[in-house]
């Protein structure tokens, strides 16, 4: 099993393309569609980066998948769906985003909070085959209650719940976010053998360090700046809740999760052809 990156620097964002090298099965986790939040502006400059890629390895891709939906990208599902044919995969728990979201967006009856705008949505220890690849879901929530970790051979896919070791682990406070949760499911993954690989979503690189995107979880366990094997979850939550305090918004929130509980579709055309994304305002105002 081989592991290739695509970094888009404007969000920080890791996309993988993890594939065979021999059958030529492949799957991609975490697509982005870049988004300019100052022309309001969409391309496909990551998706054509990780497409040239499948291209050129002559790649069967058989899913592409989220590892929860994102609050600082938009997801490029749509676009691996359509070129190539691949299916579409996001956590259950997708649903209870969905809901919430659905009222803060004030989208109305009208939009489907059953995850039908995905093809495959993965339970907790469910697993599925891309030709001789088996990709097993792990219910490692806390950042948002639809957060997987991906696990294929001996990597582990955590998006958004680790960063590399120097950085920590991710915010949870967005809606149903919870540390104490997010506390639980780090100890899942940090019962596996120290060896495993470890593929973050972001790397927004301390101190102008290089980009880095692969860790084990010994190194986690040992050096994690928020979350070590000898952190308890108390000391984890009050240091969360310090991280928080006062911290902002991402800048894409609004429209990256307007579009990514849609499965990545950006919203109709209206009558004059052009599509128009919601911003709620003082939603988050204390």
């Amino acid at each position: 099993m081989q592991v290739h990156h695509v970094y888009d620097p404007q969000t920080s964002s890791l996309s993988y393309v993890v594939f065979d090298e021999h059958s030529k099965d492949a799957v991609v986790i975490d697509p982005v569609l870049d988004y300019d939040p100052k022309s309001g502006t969409t391309s496909h400059r990551s998706a054509d980066a990780v497409a040239a890629f499948l291209d050129e390895h002559e790649l069967n891709l058989h899913y592409a998948l989220d590892t929860h939906p994102h609050a600082d990208h938009l997801t490029a599902l749509p676009y691996f769906k359509q070129r190539f044919g691949a299916a579409t995969a996001v956590g259950a728990g997708i649903r209870a985003v969905q809901e919430t979201w659905r009222s803060h967006f004030n989208l109305g009856s009208d939009f489907p909070v059953d995850g039908s705008q995905f093809d495959v949505l993965l339970e907790d220890g469910e697993s599925l085959r891309a030709g001789t690849l088996t990709i097993e879901a792990l219910l490692t929530e806390g950042h948002t209650p639809a957060s997987l970790t991906y696990k294929i051979g001996d990597a582990l896919f955590v998006g958004d719940l680790l960063f590399m070791p120097d950085s920590g682990t991710a915010r949870c406070d967005f809606p149903g976010g919870s540390a104490a949760v997010m506390y639980d499911a780090v100890q899942k993954l940090y019962a596996f053998p120290d060896e495993t690989r470890v593929f973050t979503l972001h790397d927004y690189q301390p101190g102008g360090r290089e980009l880095r995107y692969e860790s084990t979880i010994g190194d986690h366990k040992r050096g994690n700046v928020h979350l070590k094997d000898t952190t308890t979850k108390e000391q984890f939550v009050e240091l969360r809740a310090r991280l928080e305090e006062g911290k902002e918004m991402p800048t894409l929130l609004f429209p990256a999760v307007q579009v990514n509980i849609d499965g990545g579709r950006l919203p109709q055309p209206e009558a004059n052809g052009v599509s128009y994304l919601k911003i709620p305002l003082n939603l988050f105002s204390s």
